[in-house]
């Protein structure tokens, strides 16, 4: 969506939970339409028509020679998660994916920082759809970036953007550190949106983030921005982007 579109304006539709897909044409879109939602050193995505459905559309054939390596591996990753977690409401559907691109299903909803639910059900669907995605051995590794969750027209949440998601069989203890944080940071959007809400238990959660974690926003975190803003000047906001 049109991330200057307000939530209020959002056409209510019926979204195939089968399918993932929309009956309604992404505001702006029409059928013969193909709109550029993001394009940097990595390569762009972009909003397509596949047999009258909105598709994404992840093409690497546009990335630097240097990061190709890296984009490829990124995109084999969200492949392999979209398998394995086909079929459950709220992710998108892999439909085709090679070297060089990768289709997705369109999931018609707002950012979560766009639309800023306030709705307590919100939250406890997003748990439920979390422990899906962990029931199915999938970390996804990057939630704490409110444009991953999305909130569609009938208020339930979805989660794009698995680029990082880990798939781990034997759900040994990295899996189980990333699957904490994934919740964690779900409670973090939970205490900025509904905060009276929150249990003493999922406080405890909140005030005891994994030792990776206080390593990665300690020493990480600032070399990845160094390294992906002003270097490369790629903004890693793909859910923001795909609205």
């Amino acid at each position: 969506m049109d991330p200057s579109a307000s939530p209020e304006h959002s056409r209510v539709v019926r979204a195939d939970r089968q399918t993932g897909y929309s009956d309604a044409w992404p505001p702006g879109m029409q059928a013969e339409n193909s709109k550029l939602l993001k394009e940097d050193a990595f390569g762009r995505v972009s909003l397509d028509i596949r047999g009258k459905r909105p598709v994404v559309t992840r093409d690497l054939r546009s990335s630097s020679l240097w990061l190709r390596f890296i984009a490829r591996h990124l995109m084999a990753r969200e492949a392999a998660a979209l398998v394995r977690l086909d079929g459950i409401a709220g992710v998108p559907r892999l439909i085709s994916h090679d070297r060089h691109t990768l289709e997705r299903t369109w999931l018609e909803g707002f950012a979560m920082h766009q639309s800023q639910p306030r709705d307590i059900r919100y939250f406890r669907a997003a748990a439920r759809l979390l422990r899906q995605l962990h029931r199915h051995n999938i970390a996804h590794n990057d939630l704490a970036k409110e444009p991953n969750w999305l909130v569609a027209p009938d208020g339930t949440p979805a989660i794009v953007d698995y680029q990082l998601a880990l798939y781990a069989p034997a759900r040994g203890r990295l899996f189980r550190v990333l699957a904490r944080e994934d919740l964690r940071h779900l409670l973090k959007h939970k205490r900025t949106y509904c905060p009276g809400s929150l249990t003493t238990r999922e406080k405890r959660i909140l005030a005891t983030p994994a030792p990776i974690s206080r390593i990665w926003m300690k020493a990480g975190k600032p070399v990845y921005l160094f390294v992906t803003r002003r270097l490369l000047n790629w903004a890693d906001r793909e859910g923001a982007g795909d609205r």
